[in-house]
């Protein structure tokens, strides 16, 4: 096989597509100078206090915890059939395509993917991944009535946003309830309605190839569904501690960085975060770059008494959760790609013996 074959084939066995790469990228950059152009005021820095620095170190060894948090709900669910450094190539990975692809896509098509080149049965990775995003939807259902209850006493809901703003936070909430809603009931109790939904999408034409592969795929997924349906309490619990675990770092992450550059309300701050990153779910760019950063200016921005501080904060917010996290998703993913591309370059002999044969 020759290098453009190779390359082709690499090219083809792409789960993540660079076209989103370089929008997500762009629109991040863009969101960024936006926000920092009118927020920055000559002389910003000289406010910053080195007493409040190590804050920072703090914010990124919570976004490691968080990454780390993934890894060990992932491999729980896995049953430890996935090694420690599977996991967090699998986690890696599903947080790389969740920041550059769109939301109505996810991360959660290629972490299945991730799975299947880890050793796990595609209908068992499915399964899997869509349990740890129904883990995620038992989270959704908590924090919402937390939001609401606490919006009694709190702005929870940036007064800046207007009335349409607000309104559009409750239907979030609304819509993540009966999506969480319809999941379980999908996943938990008739799982052979969600084989059939399987089913009916690869009959589409761009994916009726792979129909007859995933039609096995998908009997092993309600086989596992069932299983799934048998584990005890402390497993549910436990599966849903981490999960939770991993969300909480992701709501104290900005928390930690805006109150590593100046002080500011902390119990304001951690309900303005935790609705915010609700609202990140429905922006429907890649990874929500370009609205990410404005939801942050308007969510926490308001919590900053120094006007200036404000795209100092969306800058090193997003250089920890969004830029860093892309780097070693990039090499996670890598990985998975040349391993694609040795299995071909492998295969090829065996392919032209039997043609001479």
């Amino acid at each position: 096989m020759n290098n453009r074959e190779v390359n082709r084939s690499a090219d083809n066995n792409n789960i993540i597509s660079t076209k989103y790469i370089l929008i997500s990228l762009v629109l991040s950059v863009l969101g960024m100078a936006v926000v920092i152009y009118y927020t920055y005021t000559p002389g910003v820095l000289e406010h910053l206090r080195l007493k409040r620095m190590p804050g920072l170190v703090l914010a990124f060894c919570v976004m490691m915890l968080r990454v780390w948090f993934i890894a060990a709900k992932i491999r729980f669910l896995a049953e430890d059939h996935l090694t420690w450094l599977g996991a967090f190539r699998v986690a890696l990975t599903w947080d790389f395509a969740s920041a550059v692809t769109p939301s109505t896509i996810g991360g959660a098509p290629v972490a299945t993917y991730a799975m299947s080149r880890e050793g796990i049965k595609l209908g068992k990775s499915t399964a899997i991944i869509l349990y740890g995003v129904l883990l995620d939807q038992f989270w959704y259902a908590l924090a919402v009535p937390i939001l609401l209850i606490a919006g009694i006493w709190y702005e929870v809901i940036p007064p800046e946003i207007g009335f349409v703003g607000a309104a559009t936070m409750l239907v979030i909430y609304a819509g993540l309830l009966i999506y969480g809603g319809l999941l379980t009931y999908g996943l938990m109790v008739n799982p052979r309605t969600l084989k059939k939904i399987i089913k009916a999408i690869f009959k589409l034409p761009l994916l009726r190839r792979q129909q007859e592969r995933v039609n096995e795929e998908a009997e092993n997924l309600e086989e596992y569904s069932h299983e799934l349906r048998q584990k005890s309490p402390t497993f549910i619990l436990k599966a849903f501690f981490l999960s939770t675990m991993a969300w909480l770092c992701r709501v104290a992450i900005p928390v930690i960085v805006v109150l590593s550059l100046l002080p500011a309300h902390e119990i304001m701050l951690v309900l303005r975060s935790l609705a915010m990153n609700l609202a990140f779910l429905v922006i429907p760019t890649p990874g929500g770059s370009g609205g990410v950063e404005g939801l942050f200016a308007i969510f926490l921005g308001p919590l900053i008494d120094r006007t200036a501080f404000i795209g100092l904060a969306v800058f090193v917010w997003r250089v920890m959760t969004y830029y860093v996290s892309v780097g070693m998703g990039v090499i996670a993913t890598t990985w998975y790609v040349n391993q694609k591309v040795e299995e071909v370059i492998q295969d090829e002999p065996e392919e032209m013996t039997r043609v001479e044969m």
